[in-house]
């Protein structure tokens, strides 16, 4: 069986740390018991649980001990705004000429800002050989990604604009990518490296992430499926990046299409998260509660507040989060069209499921039933509940999602680890 540490799970199971008898877990508060109005802000680091947490995620970014959790999150959650990205007439980028090592895209301490590095179309044609077919890595609504190498051996994603896409909402959309991921840089999410706008070509060019979408590895397509550890990973990181857009970047940042096909994974299964094309400023208003604006997003993972009214807050992101954690448990896809009627929507059917008590029939099958895995079941769908809630004044922030996910993780690793030790005594015993 694999471990939680394997290779399609990292860490090892007892590494989550020891629990103080002051610590409170928030995964085991009844549903809907998360309070709105915290939002992750606290009067008191002593009182607000994931000042706790903040011990295990720091472990994430190599942090200094004895500093505080503000400092602590300055680390992994790092602001790179003060880059100003414009294209020229000369189809080459003004920023930054310093190269990024390839070492440096996986740092959160990187010493070039998002976006600093500068191409000319004769780079990007030798890089992608001309837009080769044998190097696409991806489709989407905006254009085609490429894999390209430079010269000096980095690997990079090439994003080109369809050429017949080229109106006036395409290029508020490739604007709109450009300035969001000029502002922010963290481990979690895609690195921003620099853009091209040349005659009819807008090209964005990001960090190269070898292994796939989420999406991929929850249809089993690169061989053996992810185990649950791995999945409570994945969460874990999308949780700390969108936190990181919500709460950290100089502006609040809505991403509104955080979707499977959206979240790239390491070789090391690290999650990175991409597409910015649909982000958005939040509220920067101090009495603003949300902004207003044309619903942009995907089918499945849509917000139906942000549907009825336009009004765009960070909790739609939350909720398509919670549609997330109910795939990344369940391994089907938001929108089921082939099965029957009452499971084509698979978050309404996987609530159903759990209200009933009958949580289990969520669990993807490719994942084995056992104690640990049954726990984490029931908890992350007790956090789905209270991410799906049908107003956002009833949801979670990103920062208690984080929270909570990393004692759900904890428990799993525990739990885990004693099924381990209590089946290797049974195989001891029955060899005696």
């Amino acid at each position: 069986m694999p471990t939680p540490g394997s290779r399609f799970g990292r860490g090892n199971p007892s590494s989550g740390g020891s629990r103080t008898p002051n610590d409170r877990d928030p995964s085991r508060s009844p549903l809907y018991s998360v309070n709105p109005s915290a939002d992750g802000k606290s009067s008191s680091a002593s009182r607000n649980p994931f000042a706790v947490a903040v011990r295990f995620v720091g472990a994430c970014f190599a942090p200094t001990m004895g500093r505080s959790t503000n400092e602590i999150f300055s680390d992994g959650f790092k602001s790179g705004s003060q880059t100003s990205a414009s294209g020229s007439n000369n189809g080459s980028f003004q920023g930054k000429v310093r190269r990024l090592s390839a070492s440096g895209i996986y740092s959160s301490s990187s010493q070039s800002e998002p976006g600093g590095m500068r191409f000319t179309m004769a780079e990007i044609n030798k890089a992608t050989k001309n837009f080769s077919p044998s190097l696409k890595v991806g489709q989407g609504g905006f254009g085609t990604v490429y894999k390209g190498k430079l010269d000096d051996g980095m690997l990079v994603a090439v994003k080109r604009a369809k050429k017949s896409m080229y109106d006036k909402q395409m290029g508020t959309e490739f604007q709109s990518e450009v300035q969001t991921l000029a502002r922010v840089e963290h481990l979690n999410l895609v690195r921003f490296l620099g853009y091209l706008e040349f005659d009819n070509e807008r090209i964005l060019v990001v960090e190269y992430v070898p292994n796939g979408t989420l999406r991929e590895h929850l249809d089993c397509l690169h061989g053996d499926c992810l185990n649950l550890a791995a999945r409570l990973d994945v969460a874990i990181d999308v949780a700390h990046a969108v936190t990181y857009l919500h709460m950290y970047a100089d502006h609040p940042i809505i991403h509104r299409d955080i979707k499977s096909s959206n979240i790239l994974l390491t070789e090391n299964f690290r999650a990175k998260v991409a597409d910015f094309g649909f982000a958005r400023l939040g509220a920067t208003e101090i009495d603003a509660t949300h902004v207003s604006t044309q619903v942009k997003g995907t089918a499945g993972y849509l917000d139906p507040e942000y549907l009825k009214t336009y009004q765009l807050t960070e909790k739609s992101d939350v909720y398509s989060f919670g549609v997330l954690l109910v795939e990344l448990i369940s391994g089907r896809r938001p929108i089921e069209p082939k099965r029957d009627v009452k499971e084509r929507l698979t978050p309404r059917w996987a609530m159903k499921k759990f209200m009933d008590g009958d949580a289990i029939q969520v669990l993807d099958p490719n994942l084995p039933q056992t104690p640990a895995a049954t726990l984490a079941l029931e908890k992350i769908l007790e956090l789905s509940l209270q991410c799906l809630a049908p107003t956002r004044q009833s949801r979670p922030s990103m920062r208690m999602c984080a929270e909570i996910l990393w004692s759900i993780r904890k428990d799993f690793r525990e739990l885990w680890s004693s099924d381990e030790l209590s089946q290797t005594s049974q195989v001891k015993s029955s060899l005696e």
